[in-house]
């Protein structure tokens, strides 16, 4: 199988119908690991305003002529007793299926923490859940080590 040429570039409004889409997506494909997001029609993030947001880089690859994977990174405040204030969070991390497993993600993840240095973070964090063990494979592989577990009680 030939992998396709893959051009990662900031995302634009005009990229949005695609993005939500793929927000969809990602909700769907998130909510068997966590049974409290809420059933029906849902959104994750304000998309519109983190593009046009510039403390953040909302980032797509584009592949066979359409945009086939999506990231964002945001900064965050980080709690006041670390040794750093602001970190980067990486987020919005969505393939379409029909591009897995080709090192498209890979090349995301890679924009964004050249990103995050080149804007000053030192520290870089994303979540995900503990039994979604391909991204977890997925994220190691590009460098990420698994920090602290948060567990819930109903």
């Amino acid at each position: 199988m030939t992998l396709p040429k893959v051009n990662i570039r900031t995302a634009t409004l005009e990229d949005l119908p695609v993005l939500l889409h793929f927000e969809q997506g990602l909700i769907n494909a998130e909510r068997p690991f966590d049974v409290t997001i809420k059933e029906g029609a849902i959104s994750y993030y304000d998309i519109e305003e983190m593009i046009q947001d510039p403390k953040s880089h909302v980032v797509v690859a584009e592949a066979d002529h359409k945009i086939v994977a999506s990231g964002y990174a945001i900064p965050k405040k980080a709690r006041h007793y670390l040794n750093h204030d602001l970190y980067a969070y990486l987020g919005f991390m969505y393939t379409d299926e029909d591009y897995r497993g080709m090192g498209i993600n890979a090349q995301i993840v890679d924009e964004l923490k050249r990103w995050s240095l080149q804007e000053g973070y030192k520290e870089i964090r994303l979540t995900v859940y503990n039994e979604n063990l391909p991204a977890i494979k997925a994220y190691e592989k590009v460098g990420f080590k698994k920090h602290i577990i948060e567990m819930r009680l109903e």
